[in-house]
């Protein structure tokens, strides 16, 4: 795979982790919502964060999706760099 392609794909990964991530922080300092950069943030994880929530849904108050969406990513983040 050309080198570019490959950096494009990690750059991608790696900040769709950071918004992951922004979005837990966000979910536990400002449950209530906030404003165009929280909007933007869940808009741009739900694709990735709803189709787990649909096969894991959360228990015991706990929603497991992003922390399955953190290690889908990284084992996808290391293949990539590895080819």
């Amino acid at each position: 795979m050309p080198l570019v392609i490959v950096n494009f794909l990690e750059l991608l990964i790696s900040v769709l982790m950071l918004l992951v991530i922004a979005r837990v922080l966000v979910s536990w300092l400002a449950p209530s919502g906030g404003g165009g950069l929280v909007a933007f943030i869940y808009q741009a994880t739900e694709p990735i964060l709803g189709p787990i929530r649909r096969v894991v849904p959360p228990s015991g108050g706990l929603d497991w999706a992003p922390l399955i969406a953190m290690l889908v990513l990284g084992l996808l983040l290391r293949v990539i760099v590895r080819l």
